[in-house]
């Protein structure tokens, strides 16, 4: 039997001038068909040079199982391949944000969601058929600020999927153990929603180079409660990008590894303050 991504992972990663001219006709109506004057629900993308997994990543979200109105937003964070020609070809509703970092391009996004709910999304991310369904179910309940869902990666050729598993595996238990008391540092961007109303309330941070959504989440903690969904029928799909910044998968795993260890006692603990590193403001 197909898993959901199989279609997608065909053009993830490939040339768009490599793919039938057939199936991007086919997300361009697909969107256009999805796309309502009169959301409830806001699906912000932000991309950054993702020309080759855009159209999976799209296709993914056109395809999603949900019967309240929705909107598709890409935000384009200064793109300098052809992500934008793309974005024209698709028919997509795009806006250009010119100052570099997530935190800039998920603020243009959320200034410009017209839903009642957010819903963060990587441009390198496919997501399941009742992604979107799944969030907002737990996120229109009363007391819930935000939501946010596990994630797996796309294996490589020739890369073991069980140990790929086993990775998976002991980093969910982390992030478990972590949600008790510091929900906030399990919430990735690409994984990550919330009421929209609430988040203008908080803001995205564009004065760091990461940790805007991890920044979002604690804000929100003020306003209600981060949920956890475990279910598979939120557990996106993304490519291996933070990973190969630490060469292998072995050597991704014992760095994370060292990392979660000594981070260990802090998990019994909240914390309502973080401090800035200085290598990860923007000046």
């Amino acid at each position: 039997m197909a898993k959901w991504y199989t279609q997608y992972a065909k053009v993830y990663d490939q040339e768009v001038g490599s793919i039938d001219n057939d199936v991007i006709e086919k997300v361009r109506a697909q969107i256009q068909l999805s796309t309502s004057s009169d959301p409830i629900i806001s699906i912000v993308v932000i991309a950054y040079n993702e020309e080759r997994k855009l159209l999976a990543c799209l296709w993914s979200l056109a395809e999603q199982r949900c019967n309240l109105p929705m909107e598709l937003i890409v935000i384009n964070n200064n793109s300098t391949d052809q992500t934008e020609s793309i974005l024209k070809r698709l028919g997509v509703t795009y806006h250009n944000e010119l100052k570099q970092g997530p935190g800039f391009a998920r603020q243009c996004g959320l200034d410009q969601a017209r839903g009642k709910f957010m819903l963060c999304v990587d441009g390198d991310t496919m997501y399941p058929p009742s992604y979107v369904e799944t969030h907002v179910k737990v996120l229109d309940r009363p007391g819930v600020s935000a939501t946010f869902s596990l994630w797996s990666f796309l294996p490589l050729a020739r890369q073991s999927r069980t140990f790929l598993w086993i990775y998976e595996g002991l980093r969910d238990i982390y992030l478990n153990l972590q949600y008790i008391k510091r929900p906030e540092l399990c919430v990735r961007g690409m994984v990550f929603s919330f009421k929209t109303d609430l988040g203008r309330e908080v803001g995205f941070r564009t004065d760091i180079k990461r940790g805007e959504d991890g920044s979002m989440a604690l804000g929100l903690k003020h306003y209600g409660k981060l949920k956890f969904i475990r279910s598979k029928e939120a557990r996106a799909l993304t490519g291996q990008n933070t990973l190969s910044a630490d060469g292998s998968l072995a050597n991704s795993f014992f760095v994370r590894l060292r990392k979660a260890i000594r981070s260990l006692s802090g998990l019994f603990s909240g914390k309502k303050h973080y401090h800035d590193d200085d290598s990860n403001k923007i000046e």
